[in-house]
């Protein structure tokens, strides 16, 4: 409530005496007190009602009045009944301070004026509680958030777009934020931050900076220096990030039944489930058997992007493709309907790598199959993650691996029946495993690094940090629990597969 709507209250008494200038002022809330300096109880925006009792002399005004600017007060009313009028030194102050003055007329008691004042703010409060809720109800009934932001343009008087990290315009005018105002969300060392872009100032603010990681999080950018808002503006962008965080949860998919039915049918296709559940599955989830798919995985690093997050990011990168993403073991998987779109793997390239500026420190690994039909999904899901783990044991903040980039043998393996390559696996490795855990061996890290240096024996024994006699007394013991022949060609070929396997 403004102070000139103060005026206009009956049963209060209240006259302006000075401060004409600043009655567009917003009352908070009524105090009364009659220390000399009552700052320490002040939070700002309150009338001030004072009897007058700590006045002594003129220089008590100045010191009474000083601390109310200091706590930033919305003004000071005070009463008749001990001097009849506010002190000519009091009226002074307050003009020299900028604080409009009041006078309660001796009849009306501080606690009939507190309480009439108190009364309409609180109504006001209810007043703005239930356009709140109209607004919240204008969302839920389908008006979306660019009746939200046309309504905050048409009252604040300036344009407000909602983007999220990947620069996507979710709502807002039909001129898109210049493109600055979008990397700058992800950049900026802090938000709320201003910049200026195409010689206007714009302002940026994360939807959930407290809950939500900066590369996964939506944003709100006005075209105006929050910097020069008053103070009930500012509390508006606390309302309105609330309602973007409800259309957020509103169109996250997870807990609907295509949501639930994909994640399903991810776990389906991790799994050792029978190719014709899996066909099911994919008919019910809506994606066509004869359709073409790309299988997309990715991770990030402990202290990063949340795997359900991640989910959600990568959505938004194909969000006009309606994958069906689920999330394993941390590990975000999509599969992405292809389309007549053969530039789909160079655009999730570069979205990720626009992600950089966001991640803050983390690091984003991503790996992309080759196209396939809905009978080789499987094949697909384990060509992306094994490229996910070549992009993850690079050291940058975004890697992407494509299917093109995997050795062939790996394509190969793709496409072989999962219980012939865990059965594989299982023979080879199984033996060696249990040797470790029962042991506390290290063979099959002994296995691996002999492979990698082609058999060489000194240069092995170097990295291991071993004498070579114990080198060869492991791999002795490795031929020993496998029957194989670590100087042959083929049984080399067969660990290193196992291992790639894993």
């Amino acid at each position: 409530m403004r102070l000139r709507s103060l005026l206009a209250l009956s049963d209060t008494g209240l006259e302006l005496v000075t401060g004409e200038d600043e009655l567009d002022r917003f009352v908070r809330w009524v105090v009364t007190t009659d220390m000399l300096d009552p700052s320490r109880y002040l939070s700002g925006g309150e009338l001030v009602l004072t009897g007058l009792q700590w006045w002594t002399a003129s220089a008590d005004s100045d010191a009474f009045i000083a601390a109310l600017a200091r706590a930033k007060v919305a003004a000071v009313a005070a009463g008749d009944a001990l001097y009849g009028e506010p002190p000519a030194d009091l009226v002074e102050a307050c003009r020299r301070h900028r604080i409009p003055l009041f006078r309660v007329r001796e009849e009306f008691a501080f606690a009939t004026v507190a309480e009439q004042i108190n009364r309409n703010l609180s109504t006001g409060r209810a007043a703005d509680l239930a356009a709140v809720l109209d607004r919240h109800r204008k969302l839920v009934s389908g008006g979306g958030l660019d009746s939200v932001l046309e309504l905050i343009h048409r009252n604040l008087g300036t344009a407000c777009w909602v983007v999220s990290s990947t620069g996507r315009v979710v709502a807002g005018p039909v001129k898109a934020p210049p493109e600055q105002t979008r990397i700058a969300c992800l950049a900026a060392p802090r938000l709320p931050d201003v910049i200026t872009s195409e010689g206007s100032r714009f302002t940026l603010f994360a939807v959930d900076p407290d809950g939500t990681s900066r590369v996964a999080d939506w944003f709100m950018v006005f075209e105006s220096d929050y910097k020069d808002w008053p103070e009930e503006r500012r509390a508006i962008v606390a309302e309105l990030a609330g309602i973007v965080a409800l259309e957020r949860v509103r169109l996250d998919d997870r807990q609907s039944a295509e949501g639930r039915l994909a994640q399903e049918l991810v776990e389906l296709i991790v799994s050792d489930a029978k190719p014709a559940d899996i066909v099911s599955r994919l008919e019910l989830t809506g994606l066509g058997l004869s359709e073409r798919y790309l299988a997309v995985a990715a991770t990030a690093d402990s202290g990063g992007v949340r795997p359900r997050e991640l989910r959600s990011l990568l959505r938004e990168i194909l969000y006009d493709r309606s994958p069906a993403a689920g999330v394993i073991d941390g590990e975000a998987i999509l599969l992405v309907p292809i389309g007549e779109d053969g530039t789909l793997e160079d655009r999730i390239h570069r979205a990720v790598e626009a992600l950089e500026p966001g991640l803050q420190g983390s690091r984003l690994a991503v790996g992309i199959s080759g196209g396939v039909d809905g009978e080789s999904l499987r094949g697909a899901v384990e060509e992306a993650r094994y490229a996910r783990r070549m992009a993850a044991e690079r050291d940058q903040p975004t890697s992407v691996v494509r299917h093109d980039e995997l050795a062939t043998h790996m394509l190969l393996l793709a496409s072989v029946p999962d219980e012939v390559r865990r059965m594989f696996r299982v023979r080879l490795l199984d033996p060696l495993s249990n040797y470790d855990r029962d042991n506390r061996a290290d063979l099959i890290h002994t296995l691996e690094t002999f492979l990698q240096v082609s058999g060489s024996w000194t240069k092995c024994a170097e990295l291991l940090h071993l004498h070579v006699n114990t080198l060869r007394y492991r791999v002795q013991r490795i031929e020993e629990l496998t029957d194989r022949d670590l100087s042959r060609l083929e049984d080399r070929v067969d660990f290193f597969l196992a291992l790639a396997l894993r």
